[in-house]
C-alpha cells in the first residue's frame, strides 16, 4: 500500500471537479477509484458502493491505504479519502478545490467521520 499512497500524494494540488476521475480534475470517489486503479485494484465509482467494497476497520486500526469515510452532504458515507495513518488522509474536497492532506481528528472531519474500510488486494 505504500506505493498506492505515494501515488495519491503525488496528485496533491490536482483540481476538484464534480464527476471528475482523472488528474485534470477529481471528485472524492473519482480520486480514490483512480488511485486504486493504478494498482489494478477495482473500486466502484460511487462513495456508498466504495463503502460496501471493503471490510470494516476500527478507527484505532486505520492503516496506510485504508479508505476513510465521512458524512458531509448526506446521512451515511458521502465523502471518501485515503488514509496515510490513523489521523491523516488525502482526498479531493470540493472546498478549496484541490487534492490535499487533512487530519481526520480535526474538528470538522472528526464530527463527520463514519468509518473506515480496507480493500483487499485481488
Amino acid at each position: 500500500m505504500a506505493a498506492l499512497v505515494d501515488t495519491a500524494l503525488k496528485l496533491q494540488g490536482a483540481p476538484y471537479r464534480n464527476g471528475g476521475s482523472d488528474p485534470a480534475g477529481f471528485d472524492c470517489s473519482g480520486f480514490t477509484q483512480y488511485v486504486f486503479a493504478q494498482y489494478h485494484i477495482p473500486l466502484p465509482r460511487e462513495v456508498r458502493t466504495q463503502w460496501d467494497a471493503g471490510v470494516p476497520v476500527p478507527a484505532d486500526r486505520i492503516a496506510r491505504g485504508d479508505l476513510v469515510f465521512f458524512s458531509t452532504t448526506d446521512p451515511g458515507p458521502s465523502h471518501v479519502g485515503i488514509a496515510l495513518d490513523e489521523d491523516q488522509f488525502v482526498h479531493a474536497p470540493s472546498s478549496n478545490g484541490v487534492v490535499r492532506v487533512e487530519r481526520r481528528r480535526a474538528n470538522y472531519w472528526a464530527t463527520r467521520f463514519v468509518g473506515a474500510r480496507r480493500v483487499m488486494l485481488p
